[in-house]
């Protein structure tokens, strides 16, 4: 038997798993308040706060470090790199902390887990991180050489329920074609064309906004802002990454409050909400056209798609382009633990990430 601890570092959470094999002992989220991630001016120094809570859960369980077999972290912006579990080295660490593709929480799952995993001599791993590029030549082009289009999504997640869904149609990954939207703190619809993530819009930067991020702006208009004076360039990435989206129009990143307060009367909650589900729907439209239309099935995927709201008012725009599955919140821990369990049971090769 393998035990596994899984650590998965998110925007206002950190969540903690440990199985043994497919069987899971602990799951445990700890939700972080923004006051206490204010103190810490970049993600990375955010380390050793976060890392007490996994040493206190695991505490709490009465898990014995000496019983762990694999540390396995959530990936973050590292280079491009396929999907697949990777061994957590050190030039990854130093592109983590460099932080050159952007801060994110998720640069910190593959620092954790090293850390504990270097104490106590054995491995640790990254699946699927947030980095991983399957794009075609074709997706990468954006019309402007200086600024190419690069795949930065919720890799772990999307992956994970995509294989989920081909499982339950009795088909392998390999052998279908999907839409998969991840509707979280990010929102990402990638197309999975036989195994691979083809495209994908940037979380960060394009397409739908999401609870606290842009998604796509006008490109002339986001350039004259960046000008204008109004805003340092810090101030600006902040309002694209954190205090964009549904908290740029209501101030508050929560989906259900802000339908509560439609439910309530509220005609700019309302209307906001709609614009989301509407955009979403048009970005799964447009990876639907990048699988010329063979789409096998579109999921939704992660916390939003709990809103029967969303996922009905998304269902109505794209019904008529392939079954629709939904698989709210995420399956990130699970795959996590499945990606260090193939390697530790001899099934694939540990990746080095180069």
């Amino acid at each position: 038997m393998d035990r596994i601890l899984a650590i998965n570092p998110g925007a206002t959470s950190t969540k903690i798993a440990v199985f043994d094999n497919e069987i899971s002992v602990l799951k445990k989220t700890v939700e972080h308040q923004g006051q206490d991630l204010q103190l810490y001016s970049q993600i990375f120094d955010q380390y050793e706060y976060r890392l007490k809570f996994v040493l206190q859960a695991l505490s709490e369980a009465k898990i014995e470090l000496a019983t762990l077999s694999a540390i396995v972290g959530r990936g973050g912006l590292l280079k491009p790199v396929a999907g697949g579990t990777y061994a957590v080295n050190q030039l990854m660490l130093d592109d983590l902390k460099k932080a050159e593709r952007g801060e994110h929480a998720s640069n910190l799952g593959a620092v954790m887990a090293d850390h504990l995993a270097r104490q106590l001599g054995i491995p640790a791993y990254i699946v699927d991180p947030v980095a991983v590029d399957e794009m075609e030549p074709v997706a990468r082009i954006s019309g402007l050489p200086d600024i190419p289009r690069a795949s930065l999504s919720h890799a772990l997640n999307s992956k994970a329920v995509a294989r989920k869904v081909a499982r339950d149609m009795g088909k392998r990954y390999e052998d279908v074609n999907l839409v998969v939207a991840h509707l979280g703190t990010g929102v990402s619809v990638s197309p999975h064309k036989h195994g691979r993530m083809i495209d994908v819009n940037n979380a960060q930067e394009e397409g739908p906004f999401s609870p606290d991020r842009c998604g796509g702006l006008p490109a002339r208009l986001l350039v004259k802002l960046c000008f204008s004076g109004k805003y340092t360039e810090q101030e600006l990435l902040g309002k694209l990454l954190g205090s964009g989206g549904i908290y740029a129009y209501l101030g508050t990143k929560d989906v259900r409050e802000a339908e509560q307060r439609a439910a309530e009367g509220d005609e700019l909650a309302n209307t906001v909400l709609d614009a989301m589900s509407y955009q979403v729907a048009k970005e799964i439209g447009a990876m639907s056209a990048v699988l010329a239309g063979k789409v096998d099935s579109i999921v939704l995927t992660g916390g939003i798609a709990y809103s029967h709201r969303i996922v009905t008012a998304i269902r109505e725009r794209v019904a008529y382009l392939a079954p629709i599955v939904v698989v709210p919140g995420e399956e990130e821990m699970e795959s996590l633990t499945a990606g260090a369990l193939r390697v530790l049971q001899g099934e694939e090769a540990a990746k080095t990430y180069k």
